[in-house]
């Protein structure tokens, strides 16, 4: 693979937030632009956007874009995490919007392109931070410091990993003989602790682990919903929020938080199921196979004690 990230659902994301020309958007995962540009196309030459991006160099890929179609006036690029949406936004004259989108999904860059132990299938030092900002957590520090307790509780919950005890204890008798600063170290940990049969399964053995390992570096869960609820104080009266997710841990908290809202009235469901992508879309792009859209439109101001 190349490193050229396929944004999914575009033409259903499209279809829900219905951007016109002189409208504003913020798009809290910009990414490699394809939901950018996707948006821009319909709402120049009045419109603007807002583009929220936690990785400074898929930042300055996508700024290096916008340049050259001669779109810098639409578009204010932020590198920074949605965690501060609200902030931003606000610094940024972009309150009241017609619509905020976030694609939850791992960035293809991140995997072929990035170096930092987001795939099992090259060896990497394990980083895993999705923001390249000095200091943080990183993969390195969590597997070689915390606790068992710690470990095993991620591997369950945030990977919904079914050996996760038997993992978490193979990890600590590991680096009690040689610090684990690698991916292809830690897969062959994980291999050794699961039994045989599992390691031959449909989804890869280490799947669940480094799912649960990158979540805990970036706070993931945490962070989406604080961004969920900073991103329906942004949007105007009528304005939609569109979340895509990837797995169901992020899926559960986008559903219950829609449902939380539409139920105090302050939000109306549009998709009563979530919306799914296409044989032929899953067939050019596999990832979207996984890839669950979600859309809410905003009807009241939230209250204070929300």
């Amino acid at each position: 693979m190349d490193g050229i990230h396929k944004p999914v659902l575009i033409s259903e994301v499209i279809e829900y937030l219905s951007p016109k020309p002189g409208q504003r958007f913020v798009d809290a995962t910009a990414d490699g632009g394809g939901h950018v540009m996707a948006v821009l196309e319909r709402i120049v030459p009045e419109g603007r956007l807002l583009g929220i991006e936690w990785d400074s160099q898929l930042l300055e890929n996508l700024k290096f874009k916008i340049e050259n179609l001669k779109l810098s006036q639409n578009v204010v690029l932020v590198n920074d995490s949605y965690v501060n949406l609200k902030k931003i936004s606000e610094e940024n004259g972009f309150e009241g919007v017609d619509g905020v989108l976030f694609d939850l999904g791992m960035s293809s860059w991140h995997v072929d392109v990035a170096g930092r132990g987001f795939t099992f299938q090259k060896e990497e030092p394990l980083d895993m931070r999705y923001g390249n900002t000095e200091g943080g957590l990183t993969a390195e520090d969590i597997v070689n410091h915390w606790s068992y307790d710690d470990l095993a509780k991620i591997f369950k919950e945030y990977g919904e990993e079914r050996f996760a005890k038997l993992i978490a204890a193979r990890i600590v008798r590991s680096r009690r003989e040689l610090r684990i600063k690698t991916t292809f170290q830690l897969v062959e940990i994980i291999k050794s602790a699961v039994p045989f049969w599992y390691r031959r399964g449909r989804i890869h053995f280490a799947t669940r682990s480094f799912q649960a390992i990158r979540i805990a570096v970036n706070d993931e869960l945490n962070n989406v919903k604080s961004g969920l609820e900073q991103a329906v104080d942004v949007l105007g009266i009528g304005g939609r929020l569109a979340v895509i997710s990837f797995h169901s841990l992020e899926d559960r908290i986008v559903k219950n938080f829609m449902r939380s809202l539409a139920s105090d009235g302050q939000v109306e469901i549009i998709t009563k199921k979530p919306v799914i992508a296409g044989l032929s879309e899953i067939t050019v792009n596999p990832r979207a196979r996984s890839a669950k859209l979600r859309i809410a439109q905003k009807l009241t101001e939230r209250n204070a004690s929300v």
